[in-house]
């Protein structure tokens, strides 16, 4: 038994009772907690030996005037280094974005959150609890002080671990107007300015995409907003029914939702049905709602001679598969613009002399790599920067010794030396000892600092393991918390 209990395998969990089932079930969420807890402790070390002057005093999350003003953590939490959270972030496979959140959910609970942090640590509240306490603080508008973040810490980390998530977020704005209020005039209206957490939010999930080709939406309201939005769906439903649609009650509520993100009135659900021809640019002086953009692509298997069009195309927004006959209904909506982009072959390799990239190859780079070819990045290709992978060298623009000794010419502009990079990685990869080579068309692989090396192409990332990694560099003088 107490060897099943260590870690039982598959077929060892085929032999236990149900007891036993539960008593290992109980055994493998407290080891995932305590994994949980470890973590937040590892990443506040990481940040404790990436301190800003590590690099450089500028590149920290709280300098005005840096690419990234959000602060990692409150006010009396320390600075950190910016671009040490990339490597972090690889290594959990996770975005840097990711990676900066749990460091400064880390330094939010060690600095301005003990309470929480200790009892994160003695099993009393699990970890995700303590982020979420953490998020809260972090973000809360205006900034909390560190007073006001102890006085949070005193009244909600004895309950943390006893309460639901609905309640815990209650718990933590209520001390949070507790604290304000304090200090503030009797006499002034409780409503006039004290410190509060506005819960107000309108979040589409775009990383949770049904099969069906649906996206859920999340949204808290203002209570008369609310109202007024019921009312308007309620009415658009009624109205699709009348026109004709057998869909559900829900749905119909779905797509009227749908009908007035386009700014379509009732008026112009009325006469959808009336016109065979209605669509953008009917004379009727409402704006373009919705704006189409279709690109074509070459089947390399076909060797360029059509364009194949497969069951399914895909969202350059969000990068997300949609059902072609979605396309078809998007297309065929009313106040809808269609635009037919010219068709690139993306296995085609495109150059030219200058620095300079034109549009056809950068387009074609956006539509080949899809997002930042950063490990685990996703932000989309077409807002950030088109990088030469081998720096372009304005000197020398041409190695008339290359060819002949085997190296290639110096960043050349060309398909298979230019990758899209969001800007932050873009500045990692110019300005670190991050680097990358093009392996293959649309293919990279990226060596870190500390010697990891990661595969990136149009499928995702994975991580590569080389038999002798390079020496790490020297690791900077770490800061006493």
């Amino acid at each position: 038994m107490s060897e099943a209990l260590a870690g039982p395998g598959a077929g060892e969990v085929e032999d236990l009772t149900a007891s036993d089932l539960l008593v290992v079930a109980r055994s493998q969420k407290a080891a995932e907690d305590r994994a949980a807890a470890d973590l937040l402790v590892t990443a506040a070390r990481w940040a404790d030996l990436h301190p800003p002057e590590s690099i450089h005093l500028a590149a920290t999350f709280t300098v005005p005037g840096c690419e990234h003003e959000e602060p990692i953590a409150g006010e009396g939490a320390p600075l950190v280094a910016e671009f040490c959270l990339a490597e972090l972030g690889t290594v959990l496979g996770c975005s840097t974005t990711a990676a900066k959140k749990l460091v400064g959910h880390a330094l939010e609970l060690r600095h301005r959150l003990p309470r929480l942090w200790a009892q994160v640590h003695t099993g009393r509240v699990p970890a995700w609890r303590a982020r979420s306490v953490a998020e809260t603080t972090i973000h809360t508008t205006p900034s909390l002080t560190r007073e006001a973040a102890a006085f949070v810490d005193a009244q909600v980390a004895a309950v943390a671990g006893r309460v639901g998530p609905a309640q815990l977020d209650r718990l933590v704005a209520e001390a949070i107007q507790r604290y304000d209020l304090a200090d503030v005039d009797p006499t002034q209206d409780p409503e006039d300015g004290y410190l509060h957490v506005d819960p107000r939010h309108a979040t589409i999930h775009d990383d949770d995409v049904h099969f069906a080709g649906t996206m859920r939406l999340e949204a808290e309201l203002d209570i008369a907003d609310a109202l007024d939005l019921d009312r308007a769906l309620a009415h658009g439903a009624e109205t699709l029914k009348v026109l004709g649609s057998d869909a559900s009650l829900d749905a119909r509520r779905s797509a009227a939702l749908g009908d007035l993100a386009r700014t379509q009135t009732a008026l112009d659900l009325h006469t959808r049905g009336a016109s065979s021809t209605g669509g953008a640019g009917d004379g009727d002086g409402l704006p373009v709602a919705r704006e189409v953009v279709l690109h074509a692509h070459f089947d390399a298997t076909l060797d360029g001679l059509s364009t194949v069009f497969g069951p399914t195309g895909r969202m350059e927004e969000g990068q997300r598969l949609v059902l072609l006959d979605q396309v078809q209904s998007w297309c065929g909506d009313s106040r809808t613009k269609v635009t037919v982009k010219p068709v690139i072959d993306l296995n085609a390799d495109l150059s030219t002399p200058a620095y300079e990239v034109p549009d056809r190859l950068r387009e074609q780079v956006i539509l080949r790599d899809r997002t930042c070819v950063f490990p685990w990045c996703t932000r989309p290709a077409r807002r950030g920067d088109v990088d030469h992978v081998v720096e372009f060298d304005h000197v020398v623009e041409f190695d008339h010794d290359a060819d002949t000794e085997g190296r290639p010419q110096p960043g050349p502009t060309t398909t298979r030396n230019l990758a899209a990079l969001c800007r932050f990685h873009h500045r990692l990869k110019t300005h670190t000892a991050w680097r990358y080579n093009m392996t293959d068309n649309g293919c990279f692989e990226w060596t870190s600092p500390h010697g990891h090396y990661y595969r990136r192409d149009r499928h995702g990332t994975s991580a590569v393991d080389h038999a002798d990694p390079p020496d790490p560099p020297d690791i900077p003088r770490p800061r006493r918390p």
